[in-house]
């Protein structure tokens, strides 16, 4: 299937310049996937179902202003993001120097003027209030909570992508937190509203 199918199929509906921004996307994080290792999608068909991943939340999620993604990796979710959401300033915390080179090159090859890579963990970013901040496959939830602090406040919503783990995290914070757990094929989408 090719991406749009894809699309299609999970009823995420995106323009087609956005659309061949993905598949852009898809083509350089390939080509730089066999020299760098960047991610274990190691063929295009892989990396489309990690964008459809990091795209399902568009199904139930409002467009944020501001957007901080946690150890954003190989670009999901948060660039496949930043594609989806060319209005939406984002920011990439990324500490690891292949993958931030990898982020920089992909942001200005695709034209994303709303796209800014942060070179270093997310507690030494500085930066105001995020209204969404994403994280997928980084640490539990309590941690990421504790370490985006400084850019948070209570209007700030998060959107973790979790695996089955989810359900145990969420006991040591759920007393403070409203959310929803949406679930689709081996993911979790918790999604953290602003009080």
């Amino acid at each position: 299937m090719n991406l749009n199918q894809l699309l299609n199929k999970e009823e995420i509906s995106l323009d087609d310049t956005t659309i061949i921004k993905l598949e852009n996307f898809a083509s350089l994080l390939h080509e730089w996937n066999q020299i760098h290792n960047l991610t274990g999608a190691k063929s295009v068909d892989a990396i489309y179902l990690n964008i459809i991943d990091s795209l399902y939340p568009l199904t139930f999620i409002q467009s944020p202003k501001s957007l901080l993604d946690v150890g954003t990796g190989a670009g999901f979710p948060g660039l496949v993001l930043a594609i989806a959401y060319p209005q939406t300033e984002v920011v990439l915390a990324e500490p690891l120097k292949k993958r931030v080179s990898f982020l920089k090159y992909a942001s200005i090859d695709l034209e994303l003027p709303n796209v800014k890579v942060e070179a270093k963990r997310v507690e030494s970013v500085e930066h105001e209030a995020f209204e969404l901040i994403t994280s997928r496959a980084v640490t539990n939830t309590k941690l990421l909570l504790d370490l985006t602090v400084k850019v948070s406040d209570t209007y700030t919503e998060y959107l973790f992508y979790k695996g089955s783990r989810v359900f145990d995290e969420i006991e040591d914070v759920q007393h403070q937190l409203d959310y929803d757990i949406v679930q689709k094929n081996q993911r979790n989408y918790l999604y953290i509203k602003s009080k």
